[in-house]
């Protein structure tokens, strides 16, 4: 360890990480250290995240530099003319996000790679728009998106846009292994410039991403803008200004932003948790819409590429939707406004089976993929045709992109295309709330939850017990299907089965009687068992919202519970 630590100061170039790992020797706190040493940080389909600090399991200068090496290398070996064609490189509001970005453009130039780098913050959809925009061979984004402020992270996409998936992943990680043991090329910036090597992004690049926003086909649609009034958040992140740009273009004129959030600011100070699904973080945002009066109140999480919001009710209160909740409307609203049958729609495993009914009852064709957004476009692309248009996608974490103008989920046309949602039905008299009842007395009242299950550490992998112990019901309900997805098996109750069409993962889908679902899936990161259930009740015209949501609410507090005892077993 003391080799390591010592090697460790020798490559270092952050002046500020060198003291804190120096003082930490000199205080012997050993402890610390061996976490710090006890691995890499590690490199997955998500690149690179953890907490900012000395040691190679920690987010530092060092760690980026090893890691632009590594997918420098690898783009070089992989991608064709990756030199010429470049990286688009930006970042987010955090404390170290502009230095990460400006060292991970150092490496990449001193490799011979023309980067193009944003000449300011700017949010994580900005930026993945400029791989196809600039037939780039990749981008970097440094953020942690909606993680606490002593998070930092770096984020890839690949030459198609989208998230890097396998076997590119395991691939970039093998060639920063090898950089972390070699020197690091390094250029100044001012060289790299010199040597056209460095492109600035100045605010015409931004231009264009507003451009392209402005020019999609899906958000063309006009509705009467005038009536709607909405309550904005950045949440202390990037989406400010090109969220109120955005709104302003598409002739929305009462906008009001909560002015202490507006401004990038990595402490986050004013909320516990900068992520809008956090109980909390959005009390400004709905204090601001109470003031005005206003239909909605909206979030951008701190990199811009969730979306959240809250609608008034009857009331005068304000209830947040859930991401599946927005994914229906969503996918109901804009198989409207499209020619429903040359479209195509998908979600992810754990989200929402409403859309399936949802794009069914519209003629379109529905795809669906593992957890994460990366699968959601990567899959979209190979089943996008002339006669299939990509059109729109979701996941229940807030995740949601429209059109093909940026591969990865997009908070910002996302916030005008359900402002724009939102100014068609008040154009009809009515609001949000009465949507998604006529959506749910057509297909049913969906309701869905999550729950993770802290397990024990030291105990045989979870999903080897529950494959040898196939329940045939759950909470009293038939299971009628289970999805194996590490075999890729569907196996049915009639004792038969078919191949399915997903990559291996280790999740166990259970369909049960009356279209009820329970869903579990191992962390791979820790020691728990994430469950996602679903029920579906019927919706009586005698039913009343509130009603048929009790009846819902009361099937699905019950599934959780006896199907989190019978994991107790």
């Amino acid at each position: 360890m003391k080799q390591q630590v010592t090697h460790w100061l020798e490559r270092d170039p952050d002046p500020r990480t060198r003291e804190e790992l120096t003082k930490l020797v000199d205080d012997k706190d050993e402890r610390e250290i061996a976490d710090r040493f006890s691995q890499r940080l590690e490199f997955g389909t998500a690149g690179l995240r953890g907490k900012v600090g000395a040691g190679p399991n920690r987010m530092n200068q060092l760690v980026i530099q090893e890691t632009a090496a590594g997918l420098g290398h690898y783009l070089i070996n992989n991608v064709k003319d990756a030199k010429q064609r470049g990286v688009v490189i930006g970042y987010d509001g955090r404390i170290d996000s502009k230095q990460f970005a400006h060292s991970t453009a150092s490496v990449l130039t001193a490799l011979g790679i023309r980067v193009y780098l944003t000449h300011d913050v700017a949010a994580t959809p900005i930026v993945a728009f400029g791989v196809k925009q600039l037939n780039a061979a990749a981008a970097v984004v440094v953020t942690a998106s909606h993680n606490p402020p002593e998070y930092n992270g770096f984020k890839v996409y690949w030459e198609n846009g989208a998230q890097i998936i396998p076997p590119h992943d395991s691939g970039i990680a093998s060639e920063i292994e090898q950089a972390a043991v070699q020197a690091i090329p390094l250029m100044s910036l001012e060289q790299a410039e010199k040597e056209t090597r460095l492109v600035w992004l100045t605010e015409e690049y931004y231009k264009s991403y507003r451009q392209s926003v402005n020019s999609n086909s899906v958000l063309g649609y006009r509705p009467d803008t005038a009536q709607v009034s909405i309550a904005y958040t950045a949440m202390h992140g990037v989406g400010a200004p090109m969220a109120k740009a955005l709104l302003t273009d598409a002739g929305f004129t009462s906008v009001y932003s909560v002015a202490e959030q507006e401004t990038p600011d990595g402490t986050f100070p004013t909320v516990n948790f900068p992520n809008p699904e956090e109980a909390g973080a959005m009390d400004m945002v709905i204090a601001l819409a109470k003031q005005h009066n206003a239909d909605i109140a909206c979030a951008n999480d701190p990199d811009a590429d969730r979306f959240a919001v809250a609608a008034v009710k009857p009331d005068g209160s304000y209830q947040m939707l859930t991401g599946d909740q927005v994914g229906a409307l969503f996918g109901h609203y804009l198989l409207n406004q499209t020619q429903a049958s040359k479209q195509l729609v998908g979600n992810t495993v754990v989200s929402s089976s409403l859309l399936e009914k949802i794009a069914r009852s519209h003629h379109a064709e529905y795809y669906q993929t593992l957890t994460g957004f990366k699968w959601l476009t990567n899959v979209a692309m190979t089943k996008e045709s002339p006669e299939k248009q990509f059109l729109f996608a979701y996941e229940e974490a807030l995740g949601y992109t429209i059109g093909n103008k940026v591969w990865d989920k997009d908070g910002l046309s996302a916030l005008v295309a359900f402002a724009q949602l939102v100014a068609e039905l008040k154009q009809q008299g009515k609001t949000v709330w009465d949507q998604l009842e006529n959506i749910y007395r057509e297909h049913g009242m969906y309701i869905n939850a999550q729950h993770s299950t802290a397990l024990d550490p030291n105990a045989p992998p979870i999903g080897d017990r529950l494959r040898a112990e196939q329940p045939s019901h759950i909470a009293g309900r038939k299971v009628t299907e289970i999805d194996d997805l590490q075999l890729s098996i569907r196996y049915h109750a009639d004792g038969t089965s078919n191949p399915i069409d997903l990559p291996p993962s280790d999740v166990l889908i259970y369909r049960l009687d009356g279209g009820a679902r329970v869903i579990v899936r191992p962390s791979g990161t820790e020691p728990k068992l994430k469950c996602y259930y679903e029920v579906v009740e019927e919706f009586s015209i005698e039913d009343s919202f509130a009603s048929a949501e009790a009846r819902a609410e009361l099937s699905l507090d019950m599934l959780i519970s006896e199907h989190q005892t019978s994991l107790d077993h």
